[in-house]
């Protein structure tokens, strides 16, 4: 069963995050969620990654499976 974001599944986590440039900050990911759909539950789940430079989608995917 794939547990969800905002309604979503995890999958639709790079839908929220549409035109971010990377490389970014979990700060940056959180951000720009808030400027686009501020949908404070994909917002709490992005606060909750690991602080850390990420470089890709792949990578900011991957810490969200992880964490959740």
């Amino acid at each position: 069963m794939t547990r969800g974001v905002g309604g979503e599944s995890p999958s639709n986590l790079a839908l929220h995050l549409k035109g971010l440039e990377f490389p970014c900050k979990r700060k940056d990911l959180a951000d720009h969620v808030r400027k686009n759909n501020p949908d404070e539950k994909v917002v709490n789940a992005l606060e909750g990654l690991p602080d850390r430079l990420y470089t890709t989608m792949a990578e900011v995917m991957e810490a969200f499976g992880e964490t959740h």
